[in-house]
């Protein structure tokens, strides 16, 4: 973490009455205080950093006399880390407070949540893995299971709003879907001010199921009465925002007052006529469920070590922050239009084809794009300096070079689809820019950028020019200064001594640690600090040329402010160029990335053949798991996957524990959506029909920690799949109904497995260790029976036979009627008895089952009345027999088994023969 700042504070009596007079915050929001060089928070909030950045209470200091308040100080590395975590992880918001005027006069000056991060963007250092959506969300209910739901959700990176309505039912799996397919951070919600809202807790749930912060806003916030007006004000176009069809949607409507309220976009005048309005369509992208996301791994999660153990880490070798910004985008919104999904396939086969394009691009051409949005953002907020447009300069004289690599692509395959999606696009912007580049030219001193200084060109202006002649010749002077210095202590200037212009002490001389012994204890020498690339030193005679420097530093850049503002305004009128530009260039990213990694996998992926929704089967030859097969020490077993209509709609996969049925299923769910983004699969051969969802229906996780026991989150997300799957569907089942008893957990396998195939008709995958389920075969023809193989060898050791299981992971068609689940246990050394034990209640279990199952397969509702009658009969002549009681024990049970061997009838009668095996 760095060396921790001392704790001090002017007035700390003055501080602890106004802190402690604040209002509560619920916990949701951690309030920072900004001291100049180091930052502090105080009472629950420093409990909370101690806790989650420096993992120890022992750091928290107490302010003020007993009772004393809880203290903790942030350098300003801590202070960023902090704001990644409460924002991203812990879906906190921030508020940063500075002092300004008297001592106790604190106002905030940055807020900031998961899904508004514009004030703290500087802080962060543009480092956001994807873009922060924030949503806000208006729900009316129009019937007992009907709700209709009106969204409004922004990216205030790009300034866009976007307006969604649409019929949910009652488990909101509309609004789940929308949540994964934005990957909203944040979600405003009408707060239940009577308590009368029962559907806020299934929101809740769902809100956070997805990761997403929520707030509660008043309902006032989510009145239209000044809408029209506001959008008029901040969208682009010219007419009145009264005649947009999205004015229409009042639901809509009501969650974008709600917004523009939160964001406080109406605020920043530089806002108005910025923004898009556009009708997000929920239906043009593959719906997914959070279960979906977690079963197929899509985001990597908090406990993933190896960046492959999630699809977006495998998948993400882009170059640009825009684009694995993108990639994440994609991931979350699967395409369900055959035409766009195989011009993607087109784009990537080309950098697949052509290795020297690929490489070319990546570690030449886009490795040095910056993050574009962001640069945009900060001319839109006036917040642009000249070292900002220079970064737009030298992005502009990079096109270029992008143009030629594309323009030199030969294959005529190729051709059009990069001249269409890239080429024409990238000239239009380079042409665009050609006059930005040729004012940074003119204006600015780019031979400066050497000692990264950002200044206006000296020959621009005259009093310029005599400023910038007496910075060189201190610049001169402080050289031979220097070398003076050199001399004296005997140190090489290219090695050992060197002269730099430090953040904080200015020009001064640094030593390396190992020489530093050289200037302790002579006077004419003193030491500003020591860090890790050695100790910083100066003398007398340099720091008045620093002095002197740092002056006319001062006067040059207040006579160049001017000069710069009016660049920094020109190059502030090409934003709309910048943010095309971003998508392009985010674009051509993710798919030189999606080639490069079909091109490295351990076996290079193959372009699918799609069918159109509600056409063709889906067909996959040695199918792989793209992130199992990349994990250390893994040698995969491909296998082949058919899912036609008909005929294998619905596959239940039986077979060992840790036999590869997991794997297995997920494996095609993460290629059928591989396939929709536009992505290479892991196969020899794949055709694959489009998808609308993927539901899954694996593990509880930490459903218990939510207060929902596992089997009731079981059935919610069962109850979603059941309500939100089509006949285009993919459904996945790992496991169902182990929460409750045997025969319940059978019983609604078997009603839910029934209906999917009999109602809904949806392409389904079903694991289980219910081997009776696979029953299901002889009722429908469109059901299938696979297994996962073991290899099972008896080895006699003279005293009991023990069986050695060998899992080898192929799937075969077919049923497998044992789990081996003892066998797991013996793997991880279960002690001896604990397994013969094992083994002999599940001997004496399945003996039992076994002659139930006989009993109810063979005897019909006659034989067991004539069983019956014939059995009462013959226990009547054993009784009269046996009366007197002159015969012994022995004797009575011998006559009756005479009685019973003689009576051939009876010996027939299946309900007889179970009673007897019995």
């Amino acid at each position: 973490m760095g060396s921790r700042p001392d704790l001090k504070v002017d007035d700390e009596v003055g501080f602890i009455r106004f802190f402690r007079n604040l209002p509560t915050t619920n916990g949701d929001t951690v309030r920072i205080f900004d001291r100049g060089e180091f930052y502090t928070a105080h009472g629950e909030d420093a409990q909370l950093i101690a806790r989650t950045v420096y993992r120890t209470t022992s750091v928290i200091r107490q302010l003020g006399r007993e009772p004393g308040l809880d203290s903790v100080t942030l350098s300003v590395t801590v202070f960023r880390n902090f704001l990644r975590e409460a924002l991203f992880r812990l879906g906190k918001r921030v508020e940063v407070w500075e002092s300004s005027g008297g001592r106790m006069n604190w106002k905030i000056t940055k807020r900031a949540s998961p899904g508004n991060l514009q004030d703290i963007e500087d802080d962060l250092g543009g480092q956001i893995d994807s873009a922060p959506i924030i949503l806000a969300v208006k729900i009316t209910a129009r019937a007992a299971e009907a709700r209709h739901v009106g969204v409004c959700f922004a990216d205030a990176s790009v300034r866009e709003l976007g307006v969604c309505e649409f019929l949910d039912n009652d488990l909101y799996s509309n609004l789940e879907s929308l949540l994964i397919q934005l990957g909203a951070r944040e979600c405003l919600v009408q707060a239940d001010a009577a308590g009368k809202n029962v559907d806020l807790a299934k929101i809740r749930a769902i809100v956070d199921n997805c990761g997403c912060a929520l707030a509660e806003r008043a309902s006032s916030d989510f009145a239209t009465r000044d809408i029209e007006q506001d959008l008029s004000r901040l969208l682009r176009e010219e007419r009145a925002a009264g005649v947009l069809p999205q004015m229409d949607l009042k639901l809509a409507m009501g969650s974008a007052a709600a917004l523009l309220r939160y964001l406080g976009i109406m605020s920043d005048s530089s806002n108005f006529g910025q923004y898009q309005l556009y009708q997000h369509d929920l239906s043009q992208y593959m719906k997914l469920d959070a279960s979906a996301v977690r079963a197929l791994n899509l985001m990597p999660g908090p406990r993933d070590g190896a960046k492959t153990m999630s699809l977006y880490g495998l998948l993400n070798h882009c170059k640009t922050p825009i684009g694995s910004r993108l990639l994440a985008q994609w991931l979350k919104q699967p395409l369900m239009n055959v035409e766009e999904i195989e011009r993607r396939q087109q784009l990537v086969e080309a950098f697949v084809e052509d290795t020297a394009l690929r490489q070319t691009m990546q570690e030449e051409h886009l490795r040095s794009i910056p993050d574009l949005y962001r640069l945009a953002k900060k001319f839109q907020r006036k917040a642009a300096n000249l070292e900002d447009v220079v970064r737009t300069y030298q992005v502009s004289i990079r096109l270029p070079g992008f143009l030629g690599l594309l323009d030199a692509v030969m294959d005529e395959r190729y051709q059009d689809a990069l001249e269409k999606e890239y080429t024409t696009k990238l000239r239009e912007y380079s042409n665009s820019l050609a006059k930005l580049q040729e004012m940074v030219e003119t204006t600015v001193d780019l031979e400066a950028l050497d000692n990264h200084e950002f200044i206006i060109k000296p020959e621009f202006d005259d009093s310029l020019r005599t400023i910038r002649k007496r910075l060189d010749k201190l610049k001169y002077e402080m050289g031979v200064e220097q070398r003076k210095i050199a001399q004296d202590l005997d140190l090489d200037m290219d090695k050992k001594l060197f002269l730099e212009n430090h953040r904080v002490h200015g020009w001064c001389l640094r030593v390396t640690r190992a020489e530093s012994s050289c200037i302790r204890g002579k006077r004419q020498y003193q030491e500003c600090s020591t860090q890790k690339n050695g100790v910083y030193f100066t003398t007398s005679t340099l720091q008045a040329y620093r002095r002197e420097f740092d002056r006319l530093s001062e006067t040059y850049n207040r006579t160049q402010s001017g000069l710069v503002n009016e660049v920094v305004g020109v190059a502030a009128s090409y934003c709309p160029v910048i943010e095309k530009l971003a998508g392009v260039i985010a674009h051509l990213d993710v798919i030189v990335s999606l080639a490069h990694v079909s091109v490295h996998a351990p076996t290079p992926y193959t372009r699918p053949k799609m069918h159109a929704r509600g056409t063709g089967n889906t067909i996959l030859k040695e199918a792989r798991h793209p992130c199992m097969e990349m994990q250390d020490d893994v040698q995969f077993i491909t296998n082949d996957v058919t899912l036609e209509r008909s005929k294998s709609e619905f596959l239940i996969i039986t077979g060992p524990n840790m036999g590869g049925k997991s794997t297995y299923i997920r494996q095609i769910g993460v290629i059928a959506l591989m396939a929709q983004v536009g992505c290479f699969v892991p196969c020899s051969e794949a055709e694959l029909t489009i998808f609308d969802c993927i539901l899954a229906r694996v593990g509880a996780s930490d459903s218990q920690l939510k207060g929902v026991s596992t089997f009731m989150a079981e059935m919610l997300e069962t109850a979603n799949i059941l309500k939100t799957a089509t006949k285009e569907s993919l459904v996945i089942i790992d496991e169902l109904g182990r929460g409750t008893s045997t025969y319940d957990g059978f019983g609604l396998a078997w009603a839910i497995s029934e209906h999917i195939v009999r109602e809904i008709g949806a392409f389904a995958l079903f694991a289980t260790h219910f081997h009776e389920l696979t029953a299901l075969v002889d009722s429908y023809p469109q059901v299938q029976n696979l297994h996962v193989v073991a290899h099972i060898s008896d080895d006699d050791d003279g005293s009991q036979s023990k069986r050695e299981v060998t899992l080898l992971y192929k799937v075969e068609p077919g049923v497998c009627d044992q789990s081996f689940g003892i066998h797991v246990a013996e793997l991880v050394r279960f002690p001896t008895k604990v397994i013969n034990m094992a083994k002999r209640k599940a001997d004496e279990l399945e003996d039992f089952s076994g002659k139930h199952e006989k009993l109810t397969k063979q005897a019909s509702k006659e034989d067991v009345e004539t069983g019956t009658r014939m059995l009462k009969e013959l226990l009547k002549q054993w009784k009269q027999e046996v009366e007197g009681g002159e015969l012994s024990e022995q004797e009575q049970v011998e006559r009756m088994r005479s009685l019973v061997n003689s009576n051939k009838e009876l010996l027939e009668n299946p309900f007889f023969q179970n009673v007897q095996v019995l």
